[in-house]
């Protein structure tokens, strides 16, 4: 299973540790990934999505259906 958001597609970063001796060595951020279980109303029924945390806030702020039609995506899309 990939480290992807379903929703906004972040995925991990790539960077490095520097030390105070500026040694380098690599290092991943990887993204807040949550499984959660959202009720949709239009279809009555729950759904789980592999989102980010930002995606939840926005989520929480627009609604599951209008997040994915200014997204571009549909419920099949995004279903973990």
């Amino acid at each position: 299973m990939s480290r992807r958001c379903s929703l906004t597609g972040k995925k991990p970063l790539a960077g490095n540790n520097v030390s105070h001796a500026n040694n380098k060595t690599r290092r991943r951020q990887l993204p807040n990934l949550q499984v959660k279980r959202i009720f949709v109303p239009e279809l009555n029924r729950t759904v789980r999505i592999k989102m980010s945390t930002r995606a939840l806030r926005t989520l929480n702020k627009k609604g599951l259906v209008a997040f994915l039609k200014d997204e571009g995506l549909t419920l099949k899309d995004v279903t973990a």
